[in-house]
């Protein structure tokens, strides 16, 4: 790719952005868009659904940005959350690391690559290939490389002291968030699977007898899972069901609410829907009745138990409880909300043939992502593309086309077919058997930036030849050197990406296109109020992968490319703002994963500098400066025993809390007068959702126990 290519497609991305911005500042103004814009301030009361237009917010203002800076993480901390507090300090690692990264690779790795002469080119400033700022450029067994040399061992200790800061700041942080917080049921509970039920006897029974006699003096209660997933589908067409009917009442005047009974509403006696979906919804509540009466004896053997302190919890969590191994197997519960209550439907077996079938299937997704990379590549060659296709040859010798074609146009595909995988690795995971729903974001979190980085990464810098000789990574010596030839060469590729990637995702985020046009439609054809909207989470599993994805690239291209580093600055100012700004105004949490995304960070992060490491010593063996190569070697191995320290260090903490902690929180428990209603509440905190009783307001008194929440609309 030459200069003037990725010159195009940067100021394609920035003019997208710089309208994202303006459209954004104008949108977020009017009456009509805050359940778009602010539904997190609306839920919270701190912002009104309905307000006057006035010509004022037609005018693009930036006050916006301002309002998002301000806040400090103390204040942020209360109100989003931890686990949005380390989402932030992914950011804020980041941007530290590409400053002082963009201050070596631009002010010294570039003018040294780019006077380099190893790649003799003749053409103007604006058609020079990107090569000529890469270390391609500098000739072989010049002494300047020593300069790359000493940059790489610079850079490594560097990135590890910022990832040690910032693995011990989380550390003690989410020790304080602890601290501060109120009793949580989470916090007293665990679950108990594998029950062993004698005959003659209940689940419940059992459970209780255990309990009391094995830890008589901390035992609290417990609640017994119900397979209940028959009972939530009812549920679920009954709150379907409500949900029309409302829409009906607030438009009772309208046409649409007499129609056929019959095939797709046109055959059939012409009825009155308000009746009509009355009798079916009074008929839902008498089989969800019917339902819950009967699944007494649907018992799961497990059960979430509960007890009077925080240790007496971590005490049975982490002791075997019975002789059978394989009996009483306790695990960590989760938040009540989190529960992902699905999990206890389904058998052992229909887990495990679901683990195995997920594994072929990420597999099987992989190979066909390949698609994409090789039509991708094929843009970015131009030769290869008038080869497949030889009508286009006039077309593609006109210089903007060409430029938009290798500089803009392959990103954008790539990206396309990338905004499919979250979705997917999200059901994946719900498939794998996970028992809450932050484990399946975690899970789903790993598999797309794994995904990611080897169908992003890897198959394109092996695209080519060596993608078709996979077998040479069975020889590991040749891999330093097939990465120094590869790597490289797609710099200008990567460049690209994260201008289209980054830039423009990032805006398109603030932007919220897809919620803007759903809630466009949904008031212009179907009428829905204001008061119809649902408050979002922030989805972790799709954006954690791409920043952990644009670190690896901005480490990995650190000496070899620095013109990627200016690019990932800007995407990682933009992130901290654009992030901050929709974590107060727009997503809401639903559970606190207390952190524990930020160890995935710092997987990704050492991987990046190993990965960087053995491109090292591959390129300063291919370029004739064997000291160099051999002194790197050291390099990814202190870097693994730094890893090692740090896991022995930090990652208990991120596993479970201390003795010494859960007992003072239980000395604070004591002194606290809200402590016995808590222990009440702790009794029904892990009921089923289906079981519990729901109302809704009714014009008609056919039944005196209504189901349905009124505030499920």
């Amino acid at each position: 790719m030459i200069l003037s290519a990725l010159l195009t497609s940067v100021g394609i991305n920035l003019g997208l952005c710089l309208l994202f911005f303006t459209l954004y500042s104008i949108l977020r103004k009017q009456p009509g868009n805050i359940t778009v814009y602010a539904p997190r301030l609306i839920a919270e009361g701190k912002a009104q659904q309905r307000g006057r237009f006035n010509l004022e917010s037609l005018l693009p203002t930036a006050g916006w940005v301002k309002k998002a800076w301000q806040p400090s993480e103390e204040e942020l901390l209360p109100i989003l959350g931890f686990d949005a507090l380390v989402f932030m300090r992914i950011f804020t690692f980041s941007l530290r690391v590409f400053s002082f990264a963009g201050i070596v690779g631009i002010c010294i790795l570039l003018p040294i690559n780019y006077l380099g002469n190893q790649l003799s080119e003749d053409s103007d400033f604006s058609n020079k290939s990107l090569d000529s700022f890469s270390i391609s450029n500098v000739e072989n067994g010049s002494n300047r490389l020593y300069v790359h040399f000493c940059a790489a061992y610079v850079f490594t200790g560097v990135v590890c002291y910022l990832l040690y800061y910032e693995y011990s700041y989380i550390s003690s942080k989410r020790i304080a968030y602890f601290y501060s917080s109120k009793p949580q049921p989470h916090q007293f509970s665990i679950l108990v699977r594998g029950i062993p039920v004698p005959p003659g006897s209940t689940c419940s029974e059992t459970v209780e007898s255990f309990f009391i006699e094995n830890h008589p003096s901390t035992y609290l209660s417990h609640s017994v899972v119900r397979r209940t997933n028959k009972l939530q589908g009812l549920i679920s067409d009954a709150e379907k069901l409500y949900r029309r009917l409302a829409h009906l009442k607030l438009n009772s005047h309208a046409p649409q609410r007499f129609r056929r009974d019959g095939f797709l509403g046109i055959f059939g006696r012409k009825v009155d829907l308000l009746g009509y979906y009355e009798k079916k919804l009074a008929d839902a509540e008498d089989n969800v009745r019917l339902e819950q009466s009967s699944l007494a004896g649907k018992e799961v053997p497990a059960a979430f138990v509960s007890f009077k302190s925080r240790l007496g919890a971590a005490t049975a969590l982490h002791i075997q409880q019975g002789i059978n191994p394989t009996e009483w197997v306790t695990e960590r519960a989760p938040e009540p909300q989190d529960v992902h209550w699905p999990f206890f439907s389904t058998s052992f077996l229909k887990r495990w043939i679901c683990k195995l079938l997920v594994f072929v299937a990420c597999i099987s997704l992989t190979i066909l992502f390949l698609i994409p990379v090789v039509i991708v590549q094929g843009l970015t060659n131009l030769d290869q593309l008038e080869t497949w296709f030889p009508f286009l040859k006039g077309i593609l010798s006109l210089t903007f086309v060409s430029e938009v074609i290798t500089g803009y146009l392959p990103s954008l595909i790539l990206q396309m077919f990338l905004s499919f995988v979250p979705p997917i690795m999200i059901m994946f995971s719900s498939l794998q058997g996970y028992i809450s729903h932050s484990r399946i974001e975690k899970s789903a979190c790993i598999k797309v930036l794994w995904f990611t980085i080897w169908n992003i990464f890897f198959a394109n810098v092996l695209s080519g030849s060596a993608l078709y000789q996979v077998n040479i990574f069975l020889e590991p010596k040749k891999i330093p050197g097939i990465l120094a030839e590869a790597v490289p060469a797609q710099a200008s590729f990567f460049i690209a990406y994260v201008v289209t990637s980054g830039w423009t995702s990032l805006s398109s985020e603030l932007f919220r296109s897809i919620p803007l046009l759903c809630n466009f439609f949904k008031r212009l054809f179907s009428g829905k109020t204001d008061d119809e909207f649902e408050v979002p989470s922030i989805p972790y599993h799709s954006e954690i992968p791409r920043i952990c994805f644009f670190g690896l690239l901005g480490i990995t291209y650190f000496f070899l490319s620095p013109l990627i580093l200016p690019f990932l600055l800007v995407y990682y100012c933009m992130g901290y703002i654009i992030y901050r700004n929709q974590l107060l105004n727009v997503y809401e949490p639903k559970y606190e994963a207390g952190g524990k995304f930020w160890p995935i960070v710092h997987y990704s992060t050492i991987f990046s500098l190993v990965l960087m490491h053995i491109i090292a010593i591959g390129i300063f063996g291919l370029k004739k400066l064997p000291l160099a190569s051999g002194l790197t070697i050291p390099l990814p191995i202190l870097t693994l025993l730094f890893h090692e320290y740090c896991q022995k260090r930090f990652l208990p903490m991120f596993k479970a809390y201390p003795t010494e902690c859960l007992v003072k929180k239980d000395r604070e428990d004591l002194n606290d007068p809200a402590i016995a209603e808590f222990y009440d509440k702790l009794v029904t905190a892990y009921r089923d959702p289906a079981l519990m009783s729901m109302q809704y307001p009714r014009s008609t008194d056919e039944h005196s126990s209504p189901l349905l929440h009124s505030g499920e609309i």
